[in-house]
């Protein structure tokens, strides 16, 4: 895509006043305008409580049109309001990707009895008890939507694991015993804990054929009933990456080669992000997590940390293709379970990082540019700016000056649509400069940094350079200043 920009529009904390689909809609014009070409919504089916920001998964085909778990519509508004929305997004040609849950189900209707083991929480294949008969909460037959759309009743026998006994009143993971039943395939999951399978809640066993089938066919109704563009699959470590790469396949047979996939994969390990891509056939986009775990270091570093090792090692750098780069996001936030800062002084840089880039597929958090908890962003002004440059400047060939661990630069070459250069200077340490070759057919022109941070004007020299200035621990973004 042609410097397309996602953003997540949503946070982890946004009021539940069923109002978010509206402002959402009331939101599309501008976000076109500011250069965003797709929007990540929150998981927009009915979770086990209204309140739920959605990862407690009930109900796939209930996106807030049934009574059910004491409420018709979702956190976030009614499937009349969410269907409306992505047709005004649509409309001002905004993309729309879905947040799919599929590891697990939450806020079963009733219990069911089954022969499970308990098992080590460090070490999935390490059974610490006797195989036993529990009570737990795995029916579902979601009484308020009386069958409308799919039939399916999801009982013991479609779940791989639970964490709670009701009889006993035990909380342990129990890996759920019967005829073909077991977590995963080891190199089918993140072999984190051993396997990592099972997350939370009642896990999802992709290994059951009736499960899959019905997967299968609510992706058909889902993507034929709301006209969504692509997909994020939530919690993809998890999820046997053999039926990720069936149900990617299918939905691309059915809406085409272009139909977005981008998989939620957290891992601070190269290798086991490759070994994802590589079992998706590298036709999934990913979440470049590692690169978001360098932006934090840098952020929460010194001087001492090497600014020149941003992207390395990163799917950025390695697989561009299909990085989804990131600064912050939902998960990432103060109390989550993967809480992870990037410093506030560092956001305008890392945010410059990936929206100017010649790499990666950029995607602005929601609480970045809109504020946290209904609280304005400090960072509105500076990210529409580089926006702006994203849109208009940041295109062509990248030549790359890093030399020097604190103060780096790029340089955005330009092509015949947009033949104006750009020059990108980063500094995590004291203000510093960059000579960069522009060309000579800029000699004697005048410079200046859009972003405001360093003042005056900088001169291409008659050999083509000019030597670009960034503040200390800044960012400055330099492009030829139009003159009449």
């Amino acid at each position: 895509m042609n410097n397309g920009t996602l953003m997540q529009y949503f946070e982890w904390n946004l009021v539940n006043d069923g109002k978010h689909w509206q402002r959402l809609k009331d939101d599309a014009e501008h976000l076109k305008e500011i250069g965003i070409t797709a929007v990540w919504l929150p998981p927009c089916f009915k979770a086990s409580n209204q309140d739920d920001v959605g990862y407690g998964i009930y109900d796939l085909y209930d996106l807030g049109e049934f009574n059910q778990k004491n409420t018709i519509r979702t956190k976030y508004g009614t499937k009349k309001e969410l269907k409306a929305t992505i047709d005004a997004l649509h409309e001002v040609g905004i993309q729309v990707y879905a947040d799919v849950v599929l590891n697990h189900k939450a806020g079963a209707d009733y219990t069911e009895n089954f022969l499970a083991v308990p098992v080590d929480e460090n070490d999935r294949h390490h059974e610490i008890g006797e195989v036993r008969e529990i009570e737990a909460w795995v029916g579902f037959d979601f009484p308020g939507r009386k069958g409308l759309y799919s039939d399916f009743k999801w009982h013991w026998y479609h779940f791989s694991g639970i964490d709670h006994d009701v009889r006993s009143g035990d909380n342990s993971i129990f890996k759920i015993q019967g005829e073909f039943k077991d977590w995963a395939d080891d190199d089918a999951v993140d072999n984190e804990k051993g396997n990592f399978d099972y997350v939370m809640f009642a896990d999802i066993d992709y290994d059951h054929p009736e499960v899959v089938e019905e997967t299968l066919n609510w992706l058909t109704w889902f993507v034929e009933e709301t006209g969504i563009d692509g997909m994020r699959i939530d919690a993809a470590k998890h999820i046997d990456t053999a039926f990720i790469k069936k149900f990617i396949d299918t939905a691309r047979q059915e809406f085409g080669e272009d139909f977005f996939f981008v998989a939620e994969y957290w891992d601070g390990d190269y290798q086991s992000l490759l070994d994802f891509l590589d079992s998706q056939q590298f036709d999934s986009h990913i979440f470049d997590s590692l690169l978001h775990f360098r932006l934090a270091e840098v952020s929460q570093g010194t001087a001492d940390v090497d600014i020149r090792k941003l992207a390395e090692d990163t799917i950025m750098s390695r697989h561009p293709t299909l990085a989804v780069t990131f600064v912050s996001n939902h998960d990432t936030q103060l109390g989550q379970s993967l809480e992870s800062s990037v410093e506030s002084w560092f956001i305008p840089s890392a945010y410059g990082w990936i929206l100017l880039n010649a790499e990666g597929y950029p995607c602005i958090f929601y609480a970045d540019y809109y504020g946290f908890n209904d609280e304005e962003s400090e960072h509105t002004e500076v990210l529409d700016k580089l926006l702006y440059l994203r849109q208009n400047y940041a295109y062509g060939p990248q030549v790359d000056y890093f030399d020097h661990k604190n103060v780096i630069a790029f340089l955005r070459q330009g092509n015949e649509e947009h033949p104006s250069p750009l020059v990108a200077v980063f500094s995590n340490g004291d203000a510093g400069e960059k000579d960069v070759f522009i060309g000579e057919e800029w000699a004697g022109k005048a410079f200046y940094d859009y972003l405001g941070f360093v003042e005056g004007r900088i001169y291409v020299d008659d050999a083509g350079s000019g030597r670009f200035k960034v503040s200390s621990g800044s960012l400055s973004c330099w492009i030829p200043l139009e003159e009449d």
